[in-house]
């Protein structure tokens, strides 16, 4: 995927990108928990939105697919970025950027995380 929207969105990329990610997903945690992942009533408008995205990548109209499919990843994965910033931080040069004064407000912020005072 990174290689179709360096290559200005090429819809062959992209599409690879997607049935890749998507095949990844199932062999790491199964077919059946993938189902329930997407399938998930509460998360419903993010399964949409992916899917939505990836089929717009499909019928070749990729920038708007990979705009409302990046919408539907934030809807779907969005729980897990606190725990990505945690483990970035954890990381030798990237958590000295991300514990940086200003840097580590935004972080903070955007992923959720409280401060602890």
């Amino acid at each position: 995927m990174l290689m179709g929207v360096m290559l200005f969105f090429d819809g062959g990329l992209l599409a690879i990108g997607n049935i890749l990610f998507l095949a990844g997903l199932t062999l790491v945690i199964g077919t059946q928990k993938t189902i329930y992942f997407f399938a998930r009533p509460q998360k419903m408008r993010g399964t949409i939105c992916f899917f939505s995205g990836i089929l717009l990548v499909f019928i070749k109209w990729p920038i708007i697919g990979v705009i409302v499919e990046l919408f539907g990843f934030i809807n779907l994965f969005g729980d897990f970025f606190p725990v990505v910033v945690g483990f970035l931080r954890k990381l030798p040069v990237i958590g000295n950027i991300l514990s940086a004064p200003g840097i580590s407000k935004v972080i903070d912020r955007m992923s959720g995380q409280k401060l602890p005072v």
